[in-house]
């Protein structure tokens, strides 16, 4: 069967390659500190049945330990070295939750049943804001199975992108963020269309837009919020022409084409 990749809203994906459910960064809440969701529905309770979680990085977009709770008993949760000192609270909930917490760093892998999930570097300030020291690395990851699907998390381009993640069928992609202005260490639609020109997959799906905005800025640049993913299509079309792109809705289940 096909990879199918399903997006929740914002980072949180569910991967499903030969039969085992991979989710990524799980953030399952109306709201966030100053963050409010603007689209889509909260996910249902089955978004977090997965075999396994990945987590790219500890800012708390994306290592959410109240969404992490929602997790069954035994789940593998594969988080950047250091996260488990610099969050302690994450310690206290695989114990109290049964949670499998597994620690690791760029070029490490994990096995998953039948997947490996390899870890690649990210371009992005990977501590826990906003008075975290730097004791762990933003992450992407790479899933093969039958096919192979590479999840950013969040990153900005570097040039040695390409070659740290390898052959890819296909890119879940950051094309945009939670604000109106994007700093280093993010893709916003031009940068993701560049980098998915170098990677060079079967199929890209934006992500990391459109989600989540600040309470009380819905008037100012709003189209940072609304267009990140037509703008990442419409940009990969010309810089990429042979890769697939897929823009699905909130809670909506795609199969990318695996060209490879």
């Amino acid at each position: 069967m096909p990879v199918e990749v399903t997006w929740w809203g914002h980072a949180t994906c569910t991967v499903e390659d030969s039969g085992i459910r991979v989710l990524t960064d799980p953030l399952f809440v109306r709201r966030l500190a100053h963050l409010r969701r603007r689209r889509g529905e909260l996910p249902p309770p089955e978004a977090a049945t997965a075999e396994a979680v990945l987590v790219s990085h500890l800012h708390a977009d994306h290592l959410h330990l109240p969404s992490l709770a929602r997790l069954a008993p035994g789940t593998l949760v594969v988080v950047p070295s250091g996260a488990g000192r610099s969050v302690p609270g994450l310690r206290r909930l695989a114990r109290s939750a049964g949670l499998r917490v597994t620690e690791v760093a760029p070029g490490d892998e994990v096995r998953i049943e039948d997947l490996v999930v390899r870890a690649v570097p990210a371009l992005h300030d990977g501590r826990r804001l906003p008075f975290g020291p730097h004791r762990s690395p933003a992450l992407g990851y790479v899933i093969s199975g039958e096919s192979r699907t590479y999840f950013a998390g969040d990153t900005g381009l570097f040039d040695s992108m390409a070659d740290e993640v390898g052959p890819v069928d296909v890119a879940l992609l950051p094309v945009g963020g939670w604000g109106p202005c994007l700093g280093r260490g993010h893709l916003d639609p031009d940068r993701a269309a560049q980098a998915v020109a170098s990677l060079a997959p079967g199929a890209a799906v934006p992500v990391h837009y459109g989600t989540y905005w600040p309470i009380g800025m819905d008037g100012i640049r709003p189209h940072e919020f609304y267009a990140p993913g037509e703008e990442f299509a419409r940009k990969a079309a010309r810089l990429a022409p042979r890769v697939a792109v897929h823009r699905p809705a909130h809670g909506e289940r795609v199969r990318p084409a695996a060209a490879r």
